[in-house]
């Protein structure tokens, strides 16, 4: 027995654990194996010391950790082995003692950058048959019938495997798992209700990384075998885990409003904004929103890869639920939609549906526009809802009139408008809610740090869809004096703020995306507008906003006559997108001032112009081409490097839940005697 040293006190020190005095004769280099046939067996009923086994190599140098390698190979190796024993507890801990092997090993490599600690201790061109193995047994853990405990364990190691590099496209034993994919047994967990209720959200995390590595370097099996899934239980599985975590931040902001009811409505939501929305990273709420990105990018990459996804969008998470059927929504012509017939689905009514609970969380985020963490997340919003916006099987459920939701969507408190207390909008098709959210951030975000970005992702996706509108002749019922006037707003805001924003961005370019917005309502209204009288205000807004177009002609005139104006191609498109709305300014201008001088009038009301209007529709235009076509969405090189940003975060901050997740780990069988105090194995 070792001599125990006693504190001045007279206390004894605290007994060690048997399975760390292991540890450290491991990493002094010995061998506790002492030869006998029941080390291994013995050493894995005792539960590990996860904070123990990472200390011991943490503290290791450079060319101790090389001299020692060959004992963390043969724990390695043993670990192997002993998954396919069948005993629970041995299975349980052999996972748990991969895990922090691996998490220590990464973390090592971090610490020490000067030499290749992964590939020099498990030796590269040995680790292809030894992962094998350990993939295989993976397979058979998350498939068999093993306690759950193992299945559990069996993902966390996994996970930090995929979560070892920053850069999950640095991390090379990710290649093991392209070599040996796990896909088919993801989607066998996906499909199983049980099975996805516990261990979902790992899967869908674990896919999300995976299909990132080297994404748009080599073959990347996880990105094939995603895009051409049909299996439509797994993907109502996928889209399930997503649905659920948006819900529940949404519910966890409503019982945020509720708190506070008691208090009037200006101050209520006031404070809630204020308090919610601190430019602060380590704001609760903020860390809530960035927590989403993980599930966020599944989804993005589900509707950017899979088509065969779309069908779940709105799809009723439940169980018992079947996909809407495309066979009442693809049709090129639909009458004006009679909502007071129509079925009503609410957002108040749980479960819901994947597409409502993004416009609702969409509506949330968006309030917040100073924090840069919650900007890179709406951000992502838009760019999924592009996704959407170009499908047509998307655009048709959206604007299927038989789909009808009522969706709350929270807006800002702002000077200039007063909110109503009921929030929750009427019965309409989700196309329109999609434009009620979009026309929000529109008119919300006009501000000195103005995201020109968000508001070119924002007009294209309006553009996406009255493209689809026009081209499918759908007729939607929507009040679209509403976005006419948020859409001017925003030209006046930029006419204003010009001096401010050229130094920053392409005002030009936003400019020309919003101007043949108005172009594509001109030339094809007739094809989708649901009554002549839209038409009528459309003119009536054009020439009640007279004085925003001729700023904007003006102000391009000047920039046309700047030699070393770096934007000069689209300056020229634009002075020639305006010409329409110029002619059709001035046509109606004259008209209603030779209208004015007949009735010996100075101001006529609203209605006596638009009757001008629907009588003097005798003026010439100029038909421009292309206004219906768009370019499609694509993912490189644009948007490379926001979504390396992305799932670098995604990945650091799995790897810390996770690891958390590990240490606190419980066996599967009752401890026995682990507390020892011992001078051998």
């Amino acid at each position: 027995m070792t001599s125990r040293k006693r504190s001045g006190s007279g206390s004894s020190k605290r007994p060690k654990e048997k399975v760390v005095y292991i540890y450290e004769l491991f990493f002094r280099g010995e061998d506790p194996t002492g030869d006998s046939p029941e080390f291994w067996n013995e050493f894995f009923l005792l539960q590990p010391n996860v904070e123990s086994l990472e200390n011991e190599i943490t503290k290791l140098t450079g060319e101790q950790l090389l001299t020692v390698k060959t004992n963390i190979n043969l724990i390695f190796e043993k670990c192997i082995e002993i998954l396919d024993s069948g005993h629970p507890k041995r299975l349980c801990n052999s996972l748990q003692t991969l895990c922090s092997l691996f998490y220590s090993i990464f973390k090592k490599s971090t610490i020490d950058t000067s030499f290749d600690v992964v590939g020099e201790v498990f030796q590269y061109d040995e680790m292809y048959q030894k992962m094998k193995i350990l993939l295989n047994h993976c397979n058979q853990i998350l498939l068999g019938d093993v306690v759950e405990n193992a299945r559990f364990m069996c993902l966390k190691l996994l996970l930090v495997l995929v979560t070892g590099t920053d850069n999950v496209s640095q991390n090379v034993i990710v290649e093991y798992l392209m070599l040996h994919t796990l896909f088919d047994s993801f989607v066998r967990l996906l499909s199983d209700p049980t099975l996805r209720a516990q261990h979902g959200h790992d899967i869908v995390i674990l896919l999300t990384i995976l299909v990132n590595y080297r994404k748009h370097e080599a073959t990347n099996p996880y990105i094939v075998q995603l895009s051409i899934l049909a299996d439509e239980l797994a993907l109502n599985g996928y889209g399930q885990m997503i649905s659920q975590s948006l819900i529940d931040f949404c519910r966890q902001y409503m019982q945020s409003l509720s708190n506070v009811q008691s208090s009037s409505w200006f101050s209520s939501l006031s404070n809630i904004v204020g308090n919610m929305f601190v430019s602060d990273e380590g704001c609760e709420r903020v860390q809530q929103i960035k927590a989403n990105n993980g599930l966020l990018l599944a989804l993005y990459e589900a509707v950017h890869l899979n088509r065969n996804f779309i069908t779940t969008l709105a799809h009723t998470q439940a169980e018992s639920s079947a996909p809407p059927s495309p066979s009442n929504t693809l049709s090129l012509t639909q009458p004006v939609p009679d909502l007071a017939n129509a079925p009503i689905i609410d957002i108040t009514q749980y479960p819901t549906n994947l597409l409502v609970a993004v416009f609702q969380y969409c509506s949330i985020v968006m309030q917040d526009n100073k924090n840069e963490s919650s900007v890179a997340n709406l951000k992502l919003c838009f760019l999924i809802l592009t996704c959407i916006s170009e499908d047509q099987y998307a655009n048709s459920m959206m604007h299927d009139n038989n789909l009808t939701f009522k969706v709350m969507l929270h807006r800002a408190q702002m000077r200039h408008r007063k909110l109503h207390v009921d929030r929750v909008g009427k019965s309409q098709p989700l196309a329109a809610t999609l434009l009620d959210l979009l026309v929000e951030f529109i008119v919300s975000h006009l501000m000195k740090k103005f995201p020109m970005e968000l508001y070119l992702l924002c007009i294209g996706i309006i553009q996406r869809i009255l493209c689809y509108q026009k081209r499918c002749r759908v007729r939607l019922n929507y009040p679209w004096k509403e976005l006419w006037s948020a859409l001017i707003g925003l030209l006046r805001f930029l006419v204003n703020q010009e001096q401010n924003l050229i130094k920053k961005c392409n005002i030009f370019y936003l400019s020309l995306q919003v101007v043949n917005i108005f172009n594509l309502f001109i030339t094809y209204g007739d094809t989708f507008l649901a009554t002549t009288n839209s038409y009528d205000e459309l003119y009536y807004e054009l020439n009640r906003e007279e004085k925003v177009f001729s700023e904007i002609q003006a102000m391009v005139l000047r920039y046309t006559t700047m030699p070393d104006c770096e934007y000069k191609d689209d300056v020229i498109k634009l002075l020639n997108a305006l010409v329409n709305i110029l002619a059709i300014v001035k046509h109606f201008q004259y008209k209603i001032k030779e209208w004015l001088a007949e009735q010996g009038l100075s101001t006529p009301t609203e209605e006596q112009i638009l009757d001008v209007v629907r009588k003097n529709y005798d003026l010439t235009l100029k038909l421009q081409d292309s206004l219906d076509h768009y370019e499609r969405y694509s993912e490189a090189p644009r948007h490379s490097a926001f979504f390396t940003a992305m799932i670098r975060d995604v990945v650091i901050d799995t790897r810390k839940n996770i690891y958390g997740y590990v240490k606190e780990a419980v066996s599967v069988v009752p401890e026995q005697e682990l507390m020892v105090t011992s001078t051998s194995p």
